[in-house]
């Protein structure tokens, strides 16, 4: 029988078999001995064992149309970012890790700020002049008001979606109202750390409807590119691309060089200085790393 792993725990693989249910799986040996693990968002073949109890083997994982790192996951057609515009106040250096990564990886991503309604149209201008101007979706939502939300469902049908975000910006509440199969926890924010409480424990995929799928994972806090030389780090910055080739040393990492086109491009407000910045904190990262 073939079907798409929608959640795995502690070696555990829940298989969604349409027209039959789910069935709790265990691996084939096989598969530790080629070194391939089963992913959310997998299509797999399965053999029945019990059909009253509904359990099986995951016997063949069958070929992916991508697979992500973190979060570990397979056959994504594109991401979705939750922050918050306050409570608590977005960590944009964060933001950027995340939107790396994806670059990375080759998926497009939609950067959703929720609870709009705590902020003014100053701030939210300010973050979606940053965003958009380098070729991302923004959308500006409130769970809690439920506004803008069928903006998020247009953009939502007919894929499957990562939903990704720090602990404590609603991103459970928004996979709540986005669908009735699974209700996920939601938490508080910690007053005295000013950031959310750790909800979600494992990704699994969500129906949202017979072709849309909602893969929620973990909150997070830190993220680290990983496999990523500092020198390749300006390729996952879309709003330098315009700019490959001016520099007048050539390669140039658009940090110290004189002439660089980037770093005349930050000088006249044509890209963001927050985004800079932040490139400029993660070249450090990475070049520090490749001292160790």
């Amino acid at each position: 029988m073939q079907g798409k792993i929608i959640k795995g725990i502690a070696g555990f693989y829940y298989v969604r078999i349409i027209g039959s249910g789910i069935y709790e799986c265990k691996a084939k040996g096989i598969f530790r001995k080629d070194k391939l693990k089963p992913l959310v968002g997998d299509m797999v073949l399965i053999d029945v064992l019990d059909e009253h109890e509904k359990t099986g083997n995951v016997i063949r994982v069958l070929p992916r149309k991508n697979e992500l790192i973190r979060p570990a996951s397979a056959n994504v057609d594109q991401a979705m970012v939750v922050f918050a515009v306050a409570e608590p106040k977005p960590n944009l250096l964060l933001l950027d890790r995340f939107l790396v990564m994806m670059e990375c990886q080759g998926i497009d991503t939609l950067i959703c700020f929720n609870k709009s309604d705590l902020s003014n149209d100053i701030e939210l201008g300010a973050l979606a002049e940053i965003y958009q101007s380098c070729g991302y979706q923004v959308l500006f939502v409130s769970a809690k008001e439920q506004q803008s939300i069928d903006d998020i469902r247009l953009r939502l049908a007919g894929k499957t979606t990562v939903v990704a975000g720090p602990s404590g910006v609603g991103k459970s509440s928004l996979v709540n109202i986005l669908q009735e199969e699974v209700q996920m926890a939601t938490g508080a924010i910690s007053k005295k750390l000013g950031r959310g409480k750790h909800t979600t424990r494992h990704s699994q995929i969500i129906s949202v409807n017979d072709d849309t799928f909602l893969m929620d994972t973990p909150g997070f806090s830190a993220l680290y590119p990983e496999d990523i030389e500092k020198e390749e780090l300006k390729n996952y910055f879309r709003e330098f691309h315009q700019y490959e080739g001016q520099c007048k040393f050539q390669p140039c990492t658009h940090i110290h060089e004189p002439q660089c086109a980037v770093i005349n491009a930050v000088k006249r407000q044509a890209i963001s200085e927050s985004r800079y910045q932040n490139y400029v904190a993660l070249f450090e990262e990475l070049k520090e790393k490749r001292r160790y």
